[in-house]
This record gives C-alpha cells, structure tokens and sequence, in this order.
C-alpha cells in the first residue's frame, strides 16, 4: 500500500494541486484535506501549501493557525507526523509555534519570484534524506513576506544543533537572516521552507527536478519508520 499524504487546501491556497501532483510523482497517494474539517483522514504525512490562506488579511498565516484542521495537525506534529510547510505553509507553522521565529515583508518590500539556488545544510530530516549534505538545488521563490527572522539566541541554536535546513545561494531573494531558506523542528519531522519545491518536480515545468527529493524523502523515512 502507497504512504498516504496529506495536502491541506485553505481559503486562499494556491499551490494544493501542485504539491499533490508532486505528492503523486513521487509515488504516493495524495489525500486532500479541508481546512474546515479536523479528521486528518488516517495519513501517514502532511502538506501545508502556499498561497494566501484567508486572503492574508491579518497576518501571514495568522488565521489558518486556528483552522479546525491545524488543531489536529499541531498535536499530531509534536506526537511525529511529519508536516512540510511550503511558503504560506511555513508561515503558518511559524504561527502555531510548530517552527521557531517567524516570516516578515521582504527587506527590500517587493515581491520576488525567480529560480533560486539552495544549499541544503540538514539531510536528517524526514523531508530532505533523499538530499546530500552541501548539495546546491535550484527550485521557485515566490514570496512577498518571505524574511525569515528570529532573536540571535533562537538563530544561534538552530545552527548549533542543525536545524537551518537550506540557505539561499547566489543572492538572498527577501533578507533572510544568515540566508536561511528552511529550518526544523528538534525532532526533525516538521520542515518549513520558503521557496517552492512543488514547482521543480517536472522538466515541462520546473527549472529542475531537484524538488521531488523533498517527497521521496518523505516516502524514504516513511518506509523505515517503525509500524
């Protein structure tokens, strides 16, 4: 039987079918979750998507926090559902406390969309063991409150224990802090990142293929993890 995973369609969300369809490519089966229902429908793994969830009118993320279907997906993470936030995704883990620090307008307060190069620092995670250490990919960003920030302790340890999981290269498209493109959790199943790797799992297209290893990695930890 193929992983089931999850991808959540807010009010506002732009990029569920592209992150199913990339679910799918990888392999596995993509279960469509609404935002209104808290039932996670018995999957294995889940997939916030970007977009503009609740049209963005307070904060990024801010209201999709408190959807009926983040209360179920909150207590499920900290008990090891593995959860990938992708842009608005990661914003709204950033919200409900899943991640630490937060997404702000881009520094210099425009909207970027443009293929970026990625170094991904952290293979650990359930989202990036199909990945090598150091390896340099290139996938979309698309973001126009994309800026990564935290206080200096909270950045300090997340470097100290390998939790920054990409950086930018060649160019930082908002003024992330130290270039930070994708952190974790300490556990290493919740992953927020900012660009887009739904956009680079096809060669019709994407600038690469270099996205899909976000979901086959995710098949990967799955199939050795414990029943």
């Amino acid at each position: 039987m193929s992983a089931r995973i999850g991808v959540v369609t807010f009010p506002g969300s732009l990029d569920d079918g592209d992150a199913a369809r990339a679910v799918r490519l990888a392999g596995a089966e993509a279960v469509r979750l609404w935002h209104g229902d808290a039932d996670l429908r018995g999957v294995d793994a889940v997939v916030l998507p970007g977009g503009f969830s609740y049209g963005d009118y307070l904060r990024c993320g801010a209201i999709a926090r408190f959807a009926p279907v983040m209360q179920t997906i909150v207590g499920a993470a900290r008990d090891g559902l593995p959860v990938l936030g992708i842009c608005n995704g990661f914003q709204i883990l950033c919200e409900a406390h899943l991640l630490p620090g937060a997404l702000t307008r881009n520094e210099h307060l425009h909207f970027r969309n443009r293929d970026q190069v990625l170094r991904v620092e952290a293979t650990g995670t359930a989202w990036t063991n199909a990945f090598q250490p150091g390896q340099e990919i290139l996938i979309p960003v698309k973001n126009g409150e994309g800026r990564y920030v935290a206080d200096r302790h909270t950045l300090d340890q997340l470097e100290a224990e390998g939790r920054v999981v990409a950086r930018y290269v060649d160019g930082n498209p908002n003024g992330s802090q130290r270039d930070i493109a994708a952190v974790s959790n300490a556990a290493g199943n919740v992953v927020g990142i900012m660009p887009h790797p739904e956009h680079a799992v096809e060669a019709l297209t994407g600038p690469s293929l270099d996205g899909l290893g976000f979901f086959t990695s995710i098949l990967k930890h799955l199939a050795g993890a414990p029943a």
